[in-house]
């Protein structure tokens, strides 16, 4: 197909060069003389309405297509020819895929420090590995921070914002809800459903900054020990197994297990999880002073 810009310039070369009249030489191209003598106007000018209409749809919502953007123009009165839309949809750029990342918002680190209850600090964070078949699965691990306690680990092909909800629902009626909750910065810890689910419940949700996780060292750490003693010890056939396995060394971490960080005592005997914050209080002052004696000289 000729564009009528390549019509003018054949025109145009054969007044200049074969000195024809230029209503034969419109009349021989098929182009009017009205064209002839009128300058194309530029695309930008030409499309500028077109341009911002699109601009303002994709500035607000730029993981939309072109499909959705004109259903959106035709919403709003917009009678363009979709053809035309399509034409400076694709010269904008805005065919072109995109890897765009979400701006992660500021974030106010919060000091790492074990509280000296239950229940004060959660902390929870994700893994990845991988099934015999080669199917990758992940894991949702949740400690709590005062005694280093492994409250679970969701096992699973997927775990979205709405499983994150109902692990956690199901912890808060076992053991009460968190004061706070460390995590990163992952999209099921930052998704509307999730931020609005904790702020229902009065949990404060302290984000750690991009690229640094020592500041949710605790999980980071719990993360090394689960990784060495269950991922990589065995070559897993199914999520059953995964499951089973891990509930399995859940208790031999939790009950028998000695920690370091803890004076050599297991999670819940150094800090038993009891139901009222006095109990626990008075219970650590007392694991405290038995561990004193027994490491006394």
């Amino acid at each position: 197909m000729v564009t009528p810009s390549a019509k003018r310039l054949a025109a145009q070369t054969m007044v200049e060069l074969h000195h024809l009249p230029i209503n034969r030489a419109c009349a021989a191209i098929g182009l009017s003389r009205a064209a002839f003598y009128r300058p194309p106007a530029a695309p930008v000018v030409r499309d500028a309405e077109v341009i911002d209409a699109l601009n303002a749809i994709v500035e607000i919502n730029g993981r939309w297509g072109f499909w959705k953007c004109f259903d959106r123009l035709r919403l709003d009165g917009r009678r363009w020819n979709h053809k035309r839309v399509w034409r400076v949809y694709c010269q904008l750029g805005l065919n072109i895929p995109k890897r765009t990342k979400k701006r992660v918002p500021q974030r106010e680190p919060v000091p790492l420090q074990a509280g000296s209850l239950v229940n004060q600090g959660w902390a929870l964070d994700f893994m990845h590995d991988v099934l015999y078949d080669g199917r990758r699965f992940r894991t949702l691990n949740v400690i709590d921070e005062a005694n280093r306690e492994a409250l679970a680990i969701e096992v699973g092909i997927s775990i979205p914002s709405a499983r994150l909800i109902r692990t956690l629902r199901r912890l808060i009626d076992w053991y009460g809800a968190p004061d706070s909750i460390r995590m990163d910065n992952g999209p099921e810890m930052t998704s509307h459903e999730f931020t609005e689910w904790a702020a229902a419940r009065g949990i404060a949700l302290n984000y750690i900054e991009p690229g640094e996780p020592n500041q949710n060292a605790y999980i980071e750490r719990f993360n090394r020990t689960y990784r060495h003693e269950v991922l990589d010890a065995y070559v897993f056939q199914t999520i059953e197994q995964v499951q089973h396995i891990t509930e399995e060394w859940l208790h031999i971490y939790n009950e028998q297990r000695p920690h370091d960080a803890l004076g050599g005592l297991p999670p819940r005997q150094f800090l038993p999880r009891l139901t009222t914050a006095a109990d626990s209080r008075n219970e650590l002052s007392t694991g405290r002073e038995s561990l004193r004696h027994d490491l006394a000289p």
